[in-house]
């Protein structure tokens, strides 16, 4: 019993630095160093204005507190699995989820995956940590050929470094992610192309296709020792189609960062944002969004539709598995948001994203 807890205590503290109690990277200034700015204090990245992530004994307090709704085993995914086109070209626009926080995204001739994961758990461990209820939506080996992969941060479910290996070794993709991710990234795909960005960066891959470095308010780690140390980010992909908004986690912050993307910006065909994984709102507000902010962000943004994620694979945090889809029809019935534009996206699902504005 005593090992038992010893463990389980030792987990906590993973969960408390984003997951992990092992990275090969964890000393101060290991995974970047540059200018002071805004949100960067010369040794770690913090939200202007906004809130530092919980401490221990706050982690100790949810935690045992008791009341984790209790997760199925399996929740498996109505759609199949998908079999994606070689390529989706033109205007079109084609969002598949892969599950959790993983879309391939299909546009502009581009195969974009961001934040993949294939692996059964969003943990550094093989045999312990939050593990998938449902398989990705995408078998491995029915992926088209992917040219970019966008990491958003570098938590355990965003950055799964087995997965990056995998797509390396079989696509060679081009990687794309914030500040101080590609020390992380290099730890298992030593050789990959990577290019790394700024909150405001613009990284132009043809006369038509931009990728933007956009900030949202969340945190990263990957060990005890290196928290806010590499960049968290929302992406921007401007498209021949039409601009789309990748947010992988954020708190809502008042809007105030979804009123800055729609005032740059000027709004867009498509958001995916984020809307599981909020409760207890005491301890999660600053990280993750509930369903009514991520309404309401949609409709300060300015995105004709929204695919919703960050629900309904792995069990992060204290809410049932289907609590995310209830408030989130009660939050566009209150928002006054027609159904159809905020799809609360499951694994295997693929949306045909209309170019008319909704």
């Amino acid at each position: 019993m005593k090992r038992r807890t010893l463990f389980k205590l030792s987990f906590l503290s993973a969960l408390l630095a984003g997951g992990g109690l092992y990275a090969r990277q964890s000393q101060a200034s290991a995974y970047y160093s540059g200018p002071l700015s805004d949100h960067f204090d010369g040794v770690r990245f913090f939200n202007p204005g906004g809130e530092a992530p919980n401490g221990f004994l706050d982690l100790m307090k949810w935690r045992f507190d008791g009341n984790k709704a209790t997760w199925p085993d399996a929740y498996p995914s109505p759609f199949p699995f998908a079999v994606p086109e070689k390529r989706v070209n033109g205007k079109d626009l084609r969002v598949t989820l892969v599950g959790h926080a993983s879309f391939l995204i299909q546009t502009a001739g581009l195969n974009i995956l961001v934040d993949p994961v294939w692996s059964e758990r969003t943990s550094p461990f093989s045999f312990a940590g939050p593990k998938r209820v449902n398989p990705p939506g995408i078998q491995f080996k029915d992926l088209p050929p992917i040219d970019l992969v966008l990491v958003t941060h570098n938590h355990y479910d965003h950055l799964d470094l087995e997965t990056l290996h995998q797509l390396h070794i079989a696509h060679k993709p081009h990687f794309i992610t914030p500040l101080g991710n590609d020390v992380v990234i290099r730890t298992r795909v030593e050789a990959a192309r990577i290019s790394t960005g700024d909150w405001g960066d613009e990284l132009s891959l043809s006369p038509d296709i931009k990728i933007h470095f956009e900030p949202c308010h969340h945190w990263s780690a990957r060990g005890l020792n290196d928290r806010r140390m590499a960049l968290w980010a929302a992406f921007v992909i401007e498209t021949p189609g039409g601009k789309i908004y990748h947010i992988g986690d954020t708190g809502f912050h008042s809007g105030l960062n979804y009123h800055a993307a729609r005032k740059k910006h000027g709004g867009f065909r498509l958001a995916n944002l984020p809307f599981g994984a909020y409760e207890p709102r005491w301890f999660m507000k600053g990280q993750h969004q509930n369903p009514s902010e991520a309404v309401e962000g949609m409709k300060i943004c300015g995105a004709a539709y929204a695919c919703g994620h960050h629900w309904g694979t792995v069990q992060l945090t204290d809410e049932a598995i289907d609590a995310p889809v209830v408030a989130l029809k009660a939050a566009l019935s209150e928002h006054g948001v027609a159904p159809d534009r905020f799809r609360p996206m499951r694994p295997g699902e693929v949306f045909d994203v209309p170019l008319e504005q909704a």
